[in-house]
């Protein structure tokens, strides 16, 4: 740990500064004071003539009750200062983060518009990544959509609010051809996003790297299990989900038409079959059968992703600060002390 030298930026600090606001009582608990010293002589002299003034208030020290007035306002501006926290003297620490790398692969394809899922399937996904990645910390996070062809909206990031940004924009229209490609979504993914060598691909370069697939599992002959095998090959795990009917759900057209085939409609349906070897090609893939259902992806991040081993990595350097609050906590102490043992008369007159 490095110290900072004194006087330089940073050296000194306030951990809570909101707090700073109060010190504007100070100054109006001084003006209340002040303004009760002067009600109370103007009603002494309502009261009594100005000779015997000196006899009914004790003959009143005003300089004493000035004293006492700065003293509890000198308090509580010491009071507000702890509660702002300074703190100075700090070191430089190094930040290491903790973390897997997730690759969200997402099926854009037009049947994941079907609305077996409220308010279709792809929404419903981009619900759930969206409310997982709002609570994610340490790791990185790249997001791929595909339909006929696979498209990186985000490389690995730990900024988790430009992931929601592009994971907002997900539609079909992002994809530049139709159909369902989950192998080619695969391979790039590999390459493109987590480096990796198709030609020579080693186990330790996936060794905390994860896919969560997101798709109906409808490929159109794209070898998704030889991609997944690709990325056993490399020690990438596969965390599959499906979601959608088995029985199928029609797809949307647009303008409340559904797709025909043939005067037929067509039915999009989950290949529960498909997306269970792809998650079982993999080093401990799962393959997680949503689909009309509910998921609470946050869990399942806490059971598969975050118990897994994680990565240490340097991310910068924090300043860690001494507190120093207890100092104008004592200080506030002994400023009430002294006004509770200033005395605010003279002499004490007596009838006797």
């Amino acid at each position: 740990m490095t110290p900072v030298p004194f006087g330089s930026p940073g050296w000194f600090d306030l951990a809570a500064p909101g707090w700073l606001h109060a010190l504007w009582l100070a100054p109006i608990a001084f003006g209340l004071f002040a303004w009760s010293f002067f009600r109370r002589r103007r009603a002494l002299r309502l009261l009594a003539d100005p000779g015997l003034l000196p006899g009914l208030a004790g003959s009143a020290s005003r300089a004493a009750r000035w004293l006492k007035a700065a003293l509890t306002a000198l308090a509580i501006a010491a009071a507000a200062l702890a509660l702002a926290r300074p703190r100075w003297d700090p070191v430089e620490q190094p930040v290491v983060r903790r973390g897997r790398d997730v690759a969200f692969v997402v099926d854009v394809s037009r049947s994941m518009l079907a609305r077996d899922l409220a308010p279709d399937r792809l929404e419903r996904a981009k619900l759930w990544i969206g409310d997982l990645v709002s609570e994610l910390e340490g790791d990185r996070v790249a997001l791929v959509a595909f339909a006929g062809a696979p498209v990186i909206r985000s490389p690995l990031t730990v900024d988790h609010g430009f992931v929601r940004l592009q994971l907002e924009e997900l539609s079909p229209e992002i994809a530049p051809y139709g159909g369902t490609n989950i192998g080619d979504a695969i391979r790039k993914t590999l390459r493109q996003v987590f480096e990796v060598d198709p030609a020579d691909p080693k186990p330790e370069q996936g060794r905390y790297r994860d896919i969560v697939l997101i798709t109906d599992g409808a490929d159109q002959d794209s070898l998704p299990i030889e991609a997944a095998r690709l990325a056993a090959a490399a020690g990438v795990r596969i965390i599959a989900i499906g979601i959608g009917s088995p029985a199928g759900a029609p797809i949307p057209a647009g303008d409340g038409e559904i797709v025909r085939y043939g005067g037929e409609q067509v039915m999009a349906a989950l290949d529960a079959e498909t997306l269970t070897q792809i998650a079982a090609a993999t080093p401990g893939g799962v393959f997680l059968n949503v689909g009309t259902g509910r998921i609470e992806l946050d869990r399942v991040y806490r059971d598969l992703i975050h118990a897994a081993e994680q990565r240490e990595s340097e991310a910068g350097v924090t300043l860690v600060y001494k507190e120093r609050y207890v100092w104008f906590v004592w200080a506030a102490v002994a400023l009430l002390c002294a006004e509770a043992l200033i005395g605010d008369r003279r002499r004490t007159w007596s009838t006797a």
